[in-house]
Order: structure tokens, then C-alpha cells, then sequence
């Protein structure tokens, strides 16, 4: 892996937008605020930068692909901010979910992917968060999303808490379908060393973005149309379904069903306090015990 100066200024610019959202929550209301509308609407244009270095010092940059990255954050803009014209109560619109439907689709099906050299396709994935970050944060000023990665106690013993009532029915169950298998309780030092590494790995590029998307964004606008319980179950489903091609090219219902099952207590973990730290807590856990004892 060849890890240039482009490629690390790239990480930078990708990573700021998520770090900023995540640790600055609060004074993303004031984002632009004094600026014209048009600004505030293209400004989103810079994601294309990230795109332009890694692409340029690999030797695959395409005139296509920026105009993917920079026009899509702005697409996604301009869409949320007519959603907030039209839907001023924030009850959740058809916008709203044609955005997270792109979005979502085009990180599961790996649509943009092919534009990024293999060992660096992470930044698709992240460029997309912060085009939905900008969108529904700053744009759409959407609320109760609860991202606030200054993690207090209250977000570790709640993520714990839903560890520990997942465990027990994840592990007979999945053992059951043949989907998880043992492959050791007690491994080597060097693996045990390497655990919390892999931990805080899996914390901020697995389960935050994928807990901000589907309980920051999905369950809570779903929450405004269809009550908790009713939020809760759908989002979960959506959630597993979205593993159906994971580790196969195939139709994979044994990781949809323990996925959907997971995205249960995911769920009720952000619910809890509507705080995205603290089912991505529960998530991080969850795959970290699967990757080290149960794949």
C-alpha cells in the first residue's frame, strides 16, 4: 500500500467534515449561516477535492468521477434544502428518503468505488457521509440526530447494557444457522494486543457512520411518521438488508437475520438517549467480538 502526501491531504479534508460534525455539534447551526443561498448550496462542491489528489497521484483520475463528487453533495443540498421548504415541521419528506436512498445505495452496491484504487475505496464511503452530513446537519438542520462523539458514561453503560442483551440470542442463534463459528476463546498475545486497536478502528470507520445513517437519520425521521416501536422494527430490517452481499455474491439471509436482529438493539441503544456515541458503542462491540471469536 503506498500511502503518498496527496492521499494523506485527501484523508484530511475527508475526515474534517466527520470529526468537525462529530465534536463541534453545536455550532453546525451557525455553518454559513450569513451567507448567500447559492453558497451555502455549492459550497458542498469541495468533496471533489479528496477525489481530485488520490485519483490524480494514482493515475486514474477521470473528469466523470469529480463531477460525481462534487456534484453529488451539492445535488444532495439542493434536495434537503427544498425538503426544508416543504416540509418546515420536520416531519420527514419524500426528499429526505430519496436522499438516504441514494446514499444508502451507493455505499451497499459500491457504486462509486470503481473511481478509487482498491485499498483506498474507504473514501468513498466517507466522502458520502459528509455530503449527508453537510445535507441534513447543516442544510436541512435536521434535530434529535444526536451525533456527539464526546462520549459520556451514560452513552458507554447504555451501548454495554444492549451488548449484553444481544449476546446471549445472537450466539445460539447464529451458531445455530452455521453463520458463526468458535474459533477460539482464548487467543494469542499478539491478537489480544492488537484488540483495542481494532476496537476504535471499528468505533469510527464501521459503526459511527453506519449508526449515523440508519438511527441518526433513518430511524429518526421514521420515528416522525410512524411512532418508535414502529421506526425501531423498520429501520432494523432495513439495516440488516443492507448486509444481503456481504461475504458472498449471493442473497446472504443468514447475516440479514442476525443483522436485522442487531439493528434492534443498535436502535434501542440511540433511542435510549437519541445519542448516535452510544449505539455505535453497542455496534463497535458487537463486531469486534464477531471478528476476533465468531467469524
Amino acid at each position: 500500500m503506498i500511502i503518498n502526501t496527496a492521499v494523506v491531504i485527501a484523508a484530511v479534508l475527508t475526515l474534517v467534515p466527520l470529526l468537525g460534525a462529530a465534536f463541534f455539534a453545536g455550532r453546525l447551526g451557525g455553518v454559513g449561516a450569513g451567507l448567500p443561498t447559492w453558497v451555502r448550496l455549492l459550497r458542498p462542491a469541495v468533496l471533489g477535492v479528496p477525489y481530485l489528489l488520490v485519483a490524480s497521484s494514482a493515475g486514474m483520475f477521470r473528469w466523470g468521477w469529480l463531477a460525481v463528487y462534487a456534484g453529488l453533495p451539492v445535488a444532495v443540498a439542493g434536495l434537503l434544502w427544498v425538503a426544508g421548504r416543504v416540509d418546515a415541521e420536520k416531519r420527514g419528506c419524500w426528499l429526505d428518503f430519496v436522499v438516504l436512498g441514494t446514499l444508502g445505495l451507493a455505499v451497499d452496491l459500491r457504486w462509486f468505488e470503481p473511481a478509487w484504487p482498491a485499498h483506498l475505496a474507504v473514501f468513498s464511503k466517507i466522502l458520502l457521509l459528509d455530503a449527508g452530513i453537510y445535507g441534513f446537519q447543516v442544510i436541512r438542520r435536521l434535530d434529535g440526530v444526536g451525533f456527539d462523539l464526546r462520549l459520556r458514561w451514560e452513552d458507554l453503560k447504555i451501548g454495554l447494557r444492549e451488548v449484553l442483551f444481544y449476546t446471549p440470542i445472537a450466539i445460539p442463534v447464529g451458531l445455530g444457522l452455521g453463520f458463526l463459528h468458535g474459533h477460539g476463546w482464548l487467543p494469542g498475545w499478539v491478537k489480544v494486543m492488537q484488540l483495542p486497536a481494532s476496537l476504535v478502528f471499528t468505533f469510527f470507520f464501521i459503526a459511527v457512520p453506519e449508526e449515523l445513517f440508519f438511527r441518526g437519520w433513518v430511524q429518526n425521521l421514521l420515528e416522525r411518521r410512524m411512532g418508535r416501536y414502529g421506526a425501531l422494527g423498520v429501520t432494523a430490517v432495513l439495516f440488516g438488508l443492507s448486509h444481503w452481499n456481504k461475504r458472498t455474491t449471493n442473497f446472504n439471509w443468514q447475516y440479514v437475520l442476525l443483522a436485522a436482529l442487531a439493528g434492534v438493539f443498535y436502535g434501542r441503544a440511540w433511542r435510549k438517549e437519541r445519542r448516535v456515541g452510544a449505539s455505535a458503542v453497542t455496534h463497535a462491540v458487537v463486531d469486534t467480538i464477531w471478528s476476533f471469536w465468531l467469524r
